[in-house]
């Protein structure tokens, strides 16, 4: 059909001569004569009937009508929307076109259906169509009838078949586009486009299923995207997107809803990549829960923010002084990723979240990297991921965290490592008063480290770290932290932990107290800033078997700083199994010399526990303690028990000698009088020269006679058991 003046498509009221019945364009199709030329674009295609810069009165009607040409509609304006339902069409297109709708169900077309650069100004239903090419919506602008915020649907396709893609680059869309059910051969392009429905979805994808990529990188949503059980052969992108003004269906009795969602990807399915990356920004909860990605989920650089009614005061200052409103206890989910199973990593670098990251029950094959990121829920859950399985690393290196990590039970491969992160302001327990760690990672199982360690900065953990129970294959290290705030809290719990190397090297002293109970170690590296916490250690059934730097056999400074370090970590009151664990671990090393010492000491702390509430007996008690240390080390010092038999039998050798003489006992025995071997006799209870029976010892002499011989027991029974102990060795 000859081509006039151009139209402009969006007057109302175009020129007479640009008028054209819609019922003209059909009746001339034909071979009579007379007819409309039908150019052909090339052998093998059917004709092509093309209308150009007409405005159409009355209404295209080809409902089931089988029409074997083409149909071209160039800077058109239709009077009514064109009805296509249960037509077979060889194809049609509207380029630069204005229509105030199109009504397509059922539609059959054996080639492409475009609505490029056109406008639409009510409904385009396309439900149950079938086209055998490609869709294509490129810089087209779709209205839903309702008005500038119009909240019904724009772009109705219910279970559309599409044998190629849906090329819909630059649309712009007020309403709701939906493609519930949707079957897209090729990819699906919505690049940079603009999908306006802020009070419901402005994209419903639900059961979706795209043969290629679904690209929407660069767009921009307002409302929720909802791809719920869709299915993605290739990659997702939403690469530079901006997502706002999500309004989910909120299930008040759901625990896990999230009434302010932007994307919904529950039980999405991706054989590739998702990527949410590089200016990619949301106002709202991004939802992904049972999701299954068979590549990369990638985060970096993203922008995630819970939104809801806190947006507006994103510090919670106006909410902390109302009077009717408790403390702010976190924003609300940003990120969902409950029960998601991502095939490759998950990459978070420099990824800003602004309110909680769920991901309960998450596996990754590959690693976890959030390094670099802000997260921040404040008096809550910054990061809520239980029972989560990484394959390789979960590293969250240099991250700025307000709020709490909890990842109790979690499986990592490989290093689950925080070097240089900071964690500030933690949550509190719901029905408890006690505040939450900054870190608990109890119950996990590590492969190899545990990193919260000093990187370009210190790690800092405000509310502690909780490892309690956790299974790490290597090397467990607080090198270089800062752990706890609140002398009344904890600042380590790692009860019960199972590691090959722990390293407590904070850089200040523990905030709070230490728990190390039930904490197996094979080797151990500490410092005096490590046994100065300001509260108590709990060492109770704590086996290390080396030190990292071994004490020296010569090195008697050190047993007594470490002696000392035990005492005060203790809070002076006595604990008997701190000190035979070093004890135990100085003789495993071959220093029984110094493992001889911490024992002695630790019966001096014993017999003065003892002396505690004893009333008038503690002197007692204390006089006997003293006795034993000095004269036998409490038993571990045999050698000194020699010493004492010495000055015994050298002091009563001098006092018989002095003293007065003693009478025979039997006077037919003439037995020359020796002082020396009498009193020998006297102390060595195992030592007899036969003079001991042989004299009597009248007056004082008996005293000291009967002293003697009991000292000497007492210590010959010392230094044979002391013998005993080196002979067993």
């Amino acid at each position: 059909m000859g081509e006039g003046a151009r139209l402009d498509v969006f007057d109302p009221d175009p020129p007479r001569s640009s008028r054209l019945s819609a019922a003209e364009v059909l009746r001339g199709v034909g071979e009579q004569e007379g007819a409309w030329r039908l150019p052909r674009r090339r052998a093998g295609m059917p004709p092509v009937v093309r209308v150009a810069d007409r405005y159409l009165t009355g209404q295209l009607d080809l409902r089931a009508v089988e029409f074997p040409y083409l149909l071209e509609f160039v800077r058109c304006r239709f009077e009514a929307p064109p009805d296509l339902r249960q037509g077979k069409l060889a194809g049609i297109g509207f380029e630069g076109c204005w229509l105030p709708g199109l009504m397509g169900r059922n539609l059959s077309c054996a080639n492409e259906v475009s609505l490029a650069g056109s406008t639409v100004e009510g409904l385009v239903d396309l439900v149950d169509a079938d086209v055998a090419g490609s869709l294509s919506l490129r810089d087209a602008v779709l209205r839903a009838a309702g008005g500038a915020a119009p909240d019904g649907i724009a772009f109705h396709a219910d279970r559309l078949k599409l044998a190629g893609g849906l090329l819909a680059q630059r649309v712009r869309v007020s309403g709701e586009l939906r493609l519930a059910g949707g079957r897209v051969g090729g990819y699906c392009n919505l690049s940079g486009g603009e999908l306006d429905n802020p009070l419901g979805h402005s994209v419903n994808g639900t059961g979706l299923h795209v043969g290629g990529n679904l690209l929407m990188a660069d767009c921009r949503f307002r409302g929720t995207v909802l791809l719920a059980g869709a299915r993605v052969s290739s990659a997702l992108t939403l690469r530079g997107a901006v997502a706002t003004d999500g309004r989910a269906d909120d299930d008040a009795l759901d625990p896990h809803s999230d009434p302010n969602a932007t994307l919904v990807f529950d039980r999405l399915a991706v054989d590739g990549d998702v990527q949410l990356d590089r200016g990619f920004s949301s106002t709202g909860t991004v939802r992904m829960v049972n999701a299954a990605l068979g590549g990369t989920l990638s985060l970096s650089g993203g922008v995630f923010d819970a939104g809801g009614p806190e947006a507006d005061d994103p510090t919670g200052y106006g909410r902390a002084l109302r009077t009717d409103v408790a403390e702010p206890t976190g924003y609300g989910r940003a990120l969902h990723l409950d029960g998601a199973q991502v095939g490759g990593d998950i990459i978070g670098r420099q990824a800003r979240v602004r309110g909680q990251l769920r991901m309960v029950d998450l596996q990754a094959k590959g690693s976890l990297v959030l390094d670099g990121s802000t997260l921040d829920n404040p008096r809550a859950d910054a990061v809520l991921g239980n029972r989560s399985r990484v394959g390789s690393n979960l590293n969250a290196r240099q991250v700025e965290v307000t709020g709490g990590l909890e990842l109790r039970g979690v499986h990592v491969g490989a290093n689950l490592d925080l070097r240089g992160s900071r964690l500030t302001r933690p949550g509190r327990y719901r029905h408890q008063p006690a505040g939450k760690p900054s870190l608990d990672v109890g119950g996990a199982v590590i492969g190899r480290d545990l990193i919260c360690a000093r990187g370009e900065k210190e790690f800092v953990a405000h509310g502690g770290v909780r490892a309690r129970r956790a299974q790490v294959g290597r090397m467990a290290t607080f090198a270089g932290a800062v752990l706890g705030d609140k002398l009344d809290a904890h600042a380590l719990n790692v009860l019960g932990m199972q590691v090959q190397e722990l390293v407590v090297t904070p850089i200040t002293p523990p905030r709070g107290d230490v728990t190390l109970r039930q904490v197996r170690c094979t080797s151990l590296d500490d410092n005096e800033n490590f046994w100065g916490a300001t509260g108590r250690i709990d060492l109770e059934e704590f086996r290390y078997d080396s030190l990292r730097r071994p004490i020296d056999l010569r090195d008697d400074q050190e047993v007594a700083r470490r002696l000392r370090w035990l005492s005060q970590a203790m809070r002076r009151t006595y604990r008997p199994g701190p000190y035979d664990q070093f004890a135990e671990m100085l003789r495993a090393s071959g220093n029984d010399e110094h493992a001889s010492a911490v024992l002695v000491e630790k019966q001096r702390l014993r017999y003065r526990a003892v002396a505690e509430g004893r009333g008038w007996r503690r002197p007692l008690v204390l006089v006997w303690s003293w006795a034993q240390r000095a004269m036998v080390g409490y038993g571990y010092r045999p050698a000194r028990a020699v010493g004492w038999l010495v000055v015994a039998w050298l002091l009563g050798s001098a006092w018989f000698a002095a003293g007065p003489p003693l009478d025979e006992i039997n006077e037919q025995d003439h037995l020359p009088w020796n002082p020396w071997l009498f009193t020998i006799d006297l102390v060595v209870p195992i030592v007899d020269f036969g003079n001991k029976n042989r004299w009597q010892t009248p007056g004082a002499s008996q005293w000291i006679a009967s002293g003697l011989i009991v000292l000497g027991w007492v210590l010959a029974t010392t230094v044979a058991a002391g013998l005993t102990r080196v002979l067993k060795r």
